[in-house]
């Protein structure tokens, strides 16, 4: 055999173990995610007792598995995502994070009674007979699962509670008729779609530009930083304590707004008081340019975005195991309920192990997605976006309004990636330079009036913010409501169909 054939052969058994080692790869997060359904089967066969309807329980065990997978493939990528595209975080160290501080959120901190979301979406008095409640939740619970992951597997961030509020009402609407469903309910959540992202892209930018005037456009930037980052940070702790106890902590304390206030100004003094020695220490040796300046939001970014994981594990864990927990509750009371029901730890822990999979397993593309192929992310833009989800949910709870954590998320990257292409074009039209001057390109230097000109209206028309993404994205939260309805309103004639 001649040396060229022995290495033709050579390369061919080569490709052949990295294409096995892809598929062995590939195969392993969908055998890992399928252990843990059977787990959660096997799980529930010992947690409900023996009844006429048990089997159900099993199988809703199995699907609310399938949801929490889904929540922590799509949802968390929204609190990691701007940690991870600003490079602060590595993907490694964000999913590490993620699923501890959800989980800790989920089983500390998970709903210790769960409203139920059929409780606000039916009408008051609404009766359901015990079957017909079960399969209505079961039917919601699927389709928003199978939902959420056909926008997992798009690369979409949609908001899982508009799913599951799109799973009720659509089986809802099977079972008893549109009479059934509190319409008013539907058109703040419809609002919301509007609400959120705008608040959300606000609040980011209004943070942007302030750190940009105290801080970042300033000739002695190292100097205004000693000054403002202990004050940003202080902010932040601030807000946060209050986000935790109002949003984070409802199983182990809610406050009143008096103490909820106070809490948060002693932890923004706490936050300044640390904030300053760490700032100054890191500054002494620190060059006057902007990127090391962002580099003193790092560990600020990390804490925030730690801080939004367990808020989001303790409030949206509902999301994949509240209707399960509702239908547990049917089963073993022997009545349909649309009530408050209680959330037992096995339940929790369903949820809260779910979530931390799905991320490990399949949230890394959405969190690339959400951090890196929108707009691109610096510690300054990422600590804006994590700093206003806290505060656009704090305030929006305060007034009343109906939002969504992943529309405020996507919504303040969407704000600083505009925010800085409105800064590009002005400063680019505004420039006082001749036209010749513009262009050192050595290609362009022969170039003719007309092909200079050309080259100066495709500079002037660089975005910073990719179209479609934005596009994609608002068409996926759009669709989501009707779209899980449909699809629970056909699972749900099937089912009943198939038992009755």
């Amino acid at each position: 055999m001649t040396k060229s054939a022995l290495d033709k052969d050579l390369q061919r058994v080569s490709g052949l173990e990295i294409a096995t080692h892809d598929l062995a790869r590939s195969l392993a997060a969908p055998g890992i995610a399928l252990v843990f359904l059977l787990a959660a089967m096997v799980w529930a066969i010992f947690a409900v007792t023996d009844g006429p309807m048990s089997y159900l329980a099993v199988i809703a065990a199995v699907i609310a598995g399938y949801m929490a997978l889904n929540v922590g493939a799509n949802d968390v990528a929204n609190n990691m995502g701007p940690a991870v595209g600003s490079k602060a975080l590595t993907m490694g160290g964000a999913l590490v994070i993620a699923a501890v501080f959800e989980s800790a959120g989920a089983l500390l901190a998970g709903g210790d009674v769960v409203n139920t979301v059929a409780r606000d979406l039916l009408v008051p008095g609404t009766h359901l007979s015990n079957t017909t409640f079960v399969l209505v939740m079961m039917s919601a619970l699927l389709a928003s699962a199978l939902w959420v992951n056909l926008a997992t597997y798009i690369g979409a961030p949609v908001s899982t509670t508009h799913a599951v509020v799109g799973g009720v009402v659509g089986a809802g609407v099977a079972a008893a008729g549109f009479g059934v469903v509190a319409w008013p309910m539907i058109g703040a959540i419809i609002s919301s779609w509007v609400v959120s992202p705008v608040l959300g892209g606000v609040f980011a930018a209004i943070l942007l530009a302030f750190i940009r005037k105290t801080v970042t456009g300033r000739i002695d930037k190292v100097s205004a930083a000693r000054i403002w980052v202990p004050v940003l940070v202080a902010l932040m702790t601030g807000i946060f304590a209050m986000y935790l106890a109002t949003k984070g902590l409802k199983r182990i304390w809610s406050p009143d707004m008096v103490t909820t206030i106070a809490l948060g100004l002693a932890f923004a003094g706490l936050g300044w008081i640390a904030a300053m020695p760490w700032v100054r220490a890191r500054s002494l040796t620190m060059e006057n340019r902007k990127k090391h300046i962002a580099s003193l939001f790092r560990l600020p970014l990390v804490v925030a975005a730690a801080l939004l994981s367990f808020a989001h594990g303790a409030n949206d864990v509902a999301n994949a195991v509240g209707p399960f927990a509702a239908i547990v509750a049917a089963i073993q009371s022997g009545e349909g309920s649309i009530g408050s029901v209680d959330m037992p730890f096995w339940v929790l822990s369903i949820g809260a192990i779910g979530i931390a999979l799905g991320l490990a397993l399949f949230g890394p593309r959405l969190i690339r997605t959400v951090g890196e192929q929108i707009t691109k992310l610096n510690e300054i833009r990422a600590f804006c976006v994590a700093l206003s989800a806290a505060f656009t949910v704090l305030t929006a709870s305060a007034l009343g309004l109906p939002v969504s954590s992943t529309h405020i998320a996507v919504g303040g990257i969407f704000g600083v990636g505009f925010l800085r292409e409105y800064w590009s074009y002005r400063d680019m039209k505004g420039a006082a330079v001749p036209v010749h001057a513009r262009f050192i390109d050595p290609a362009m230097l022969n170039a003719t009036p007309a092909e200079a000109l050309a080259r100066e209206r495709k500079r002037e028309r660089r975005r910073l913010v990719r179209r479609h993404h934005v596009l994609s994205i608002a068409a996926a939260w759009v669709v989501t409501v009707p779209a899980s309805a449909l699809l629970a309103a056909m699972l749900y004639l099937g089912v009943n169909a198939l038992i009755g």
